[in-house]
């Protein structure tokens, strides 16, 4: 059974930094493409920030210069360093990934990590 499992949220204040992440877990054979999504209370789940297999990165305009996805590829774990918080990035944050496991693709996603910015 493949798992991705999120760890890192948390409350912090306006400003502050925070770092997810995301191990996968199970009869791994690849990792393709990673991404962190999040959902803010009333609102659709959007795209983050991505990182492909061969570490290319995007990010959407809102968190371009504060967050850093990155990944460690002998670990199968992906990272979001968050920095300098704004109250519009609280969310539940959510890992997700393309895996290669017993001969077959699928698509996983992690349970969620709560983040807070509020002072």
């Amino acid at each position: 059974q493949v798992q991705f499992v999120e760890s890192g949220g948390g409350l912090v204040q306006p400003g502050g930094s925070l770092r997810l992440s995301c191990i996968v877990a199970g009869p791994i054979s690849i990792i393709s493409d990673m991404r962190w999504y999040r959902q803010a209370p009333g609102k659709q789940r959007e795209l983050v920030a991505s990182i492909s297999s061969i570490g290319t990165t995007n990010y959407i305009d809102s968190v371009k210069g504060r967050f850093t996805i990155s990944r460690d590829y002998a670990k199968s774990t992906m990272y979001l360093q968050m920095n300098s918080l704004k109250p519009e990035d609280t969310a539940v944050y959510f890992c997700n990934g393309n895996v290669l496991a017993r001969d077959r693709w699928g698509e996983y996603w992690g349970q969620g990590t709560q983040v807070t910015v509020s002072s």
